[in-house]
């Protein structure tokens, strides 16, 4: 069996548990500088005590020891000691360049801990922990200077890829992308991951774990949990969950919505209580259990553990509660049809596969927007775009026809800060690929981009497909073929036949094409489409 299949064939009989913090048990060994620095790191220039991701290097057997705990207390899935380890968390200490060591370190120990552990009937697994960095892609650490981000994708994306890296070369057996803060931060990340895994060409679980910023249920960087679950959905998770915010009780409310409406695993693994004025975590290992247990009881959860403050008694605790219920049954995707939704800070149904590009409002706020963006009016092009979503636009249909990526990123820095604007996807409208990236690299949500044609050849057509899909968006298709012009119903017809035959041919899901300017709403040429392309999605 491979590692899905054994993880899948657990979680149909039972709660997975996971294990619970390596920082609180960390500073029970009370460490100090010497002892962080060992012999690798004796003539660094800084201080690194604190720096927990370091002692994979020099204090290996600790860490270990910490992982046997865990899977003496009943963990069926340890964690790596690698939540700082990308570049640019490790760049506070001066030891950026230790990324993929550490990482690749962090995954062996835990391999060789989970290996000793594992018997029949009991196997034991390793998730590589990737944490979300302290910057946030979509946050606005200057609100007078909308341009200014503490971060941006590509230095993520790279970041990501080398801990990844890592981790898979280090034996990990899931990727665990979690205490997401920021949703863009996590799309680069599973970006970068997606990458790594279509390079090895091997397949390697994963879960996505949010951290709530406030009892409402939405992350720092504003998406509610519903939206930021749409916007991760096409790597398509292992499970998705929740960690970190607030306490059990403080976070099940949050748990219970996502569980609700997760088409995979759910996860939950909260922190010991809230820290007292020492910074510690109060809730004892039976206080912990007794408030994990209604998740249990009602069935919201397949795995569980726990975060900041909890120790191997109290996943001991948990699993023992966890062991007389049973996992929560998994919600029907294409019951559900999360295919389509689409979302910015808010989600967006989409009904009947039957989509509307147009912006709404008179044809004068359209034409003020664009006549805006063009002369470089960023922030008045931002104030007509919040009315024409308030006068009943869903989607915020972003023309730019020059190769221009300036024109697109300055409009993005005054939209994204409104979250009047922010709340409906985007369509990223060019037919350029850089232009279509950079719009794609800085949007949170499940949108829309293109077009896309034939008029380049299929293997262009492929490619910019795949790299919509890889941002998470939907690519927008028009009826231009290699001759390059718009052809009669007939001939639009054998198009879309020709396009849909494509779609199949390379494994591309019909529910991630919109196909637009082929019809109208009259035009018999909808019905058609619908009897002969299944699942595409129509603009009209």
């Amino acid at each position: 069996m491979t590692i899905r299949e054994q993880l899948n064939s657990i979680a149909e009989k039972r709660i997975i548990i996971l294990d619970g913090a390596m920082g609180s048990v960390v500073q029970i060994l009370n460490l100090d500088e010497k002892s962080y620095r060992g012999e690798l790191f004796a003539e660094h220039p800084i201080p690194l005590e604190g720096c927990n991701d370091i002692l994979c290097l020099t204090r290996p057997g600790a860490i270990g020891a910490i992982h046997d705990t865990y899977l003496e207390a009943g963990a069926d899935i340890i964690e790596t000691c690698s939540f700082n380890s990308t570049s640019i968390s490790l760049a506070d200490y001066q030891l950026e360049q230790y990324s993929y060591e550490i990482n690749a370190a962090a995954a062996k120990i835990a391999r060789n801990s989970a290996d000793k552990f594992s018997a029949h009937g009991k196997p034991r697994f390793v998730a590589g922990s990737i944490g979300p960095t302290a910057k946030g892609a979509s946050l606005y650490p200057d609100i007078n200077n909308p341009g200014k981000r503490s971060i941006e994708w590509d230095e993520l994306e790279t970041a990501y890829y080398d801990c990844a890296r890592g981790l898979l070369d280090g034996g990990v057996d899931i990727f665990l992308v979690e205490t997401v803060f920021d949703t863009l931060n996590a799309k680069a990340a599973l970006f970068a991951i997606s990458k790594l895994l279509e390079e090895r060409q091997v397949d390697v679980p994963i879960i996505i774990s949010a951290a709530v910023s406030g009892e409402g249920g939405r992350l720092l960087s504003g998406q509610n949990l519903e939206a930021f679950m749409i916007s991760v959905l096409h790597v398509k998770p292992w499970a998705i969950g929740l960690n970190c915010s607030f306490n059990a009780q403080k976070l099940m409310p949050h748990v219970r919505t996502l569980s609700e409406m997760a088409p995979c695993l759910v996860s939950a693994y909260p922190n010991a209580g809230i820290p007292n004025k020492y910074k510690r975590y109060d809730e004892t290992p039976e206080i912990m259990a007794a408030h994990i247990e209604p998740f249990l009881k009602e069935g919201l959860i397949n795995i569980v553990g726990g975060c900041c403050g909890s120790s191997p008694a109290h996943i001991a605790a948990i699993a023992d509660k966890a062991q007389k219920c049973p996992p929560r049954t998994i919600i029907n995707q294409q019951a559900k049809n999360y295919r389509s939704f689409y979302s910015g800070l808010e989600p967006l149904w989409i009904h009947n596969n039957k989509i509307n590009f147009n912006n709404a409002g008179e044809s004068k706020d359209k034409d003020e927007f664009l006549k805006a963006l063009a002369c470089g009016e960023y922030e008045d092009a931002a104030d007509i775009a919040r009315d024409i979503i308030e006068n009943g636009s869903s989607i915020l249909n972003i023309a730019i026809n020059e190769n221009n990526i300036k024109i697109l990123s300055s409009f993005l820095d005054f939209a994204l800060m409104n979250p009047y604007i922010a709340k409906v996807p985007f369509y990223i409208n060019s037919p350029e690929l850089s232009i279509i990236t950079a719009g794609l690299k800085r949007i949170q949500g499940k949108g829309f981009a293109g077009p896309v044609n034939l008029k380049d050849g299929e293997d262009e057509f492929i490619k910019k497909i795949k790299i919509i899909h890889h941002f998470g968006a939907a690519a927008v298709i028009t009826p231009v073929d290699e001759q390059g012009c718009i052809k009669t119903d007939e001939q639009k017809m054998e198009i879309a036949g020709r396009i849909y035959q494509i779609l199949i041919n390379n494994n591309i899901p019909a529910e991630k094409i919109v196909f637009d300017q082929f019809i109208t709403e009259e035009n018999p040429l909808c019905l058609w489409i619908q009897d002969n392309c299944p699942g595409v999605f129509i603009a009209l």
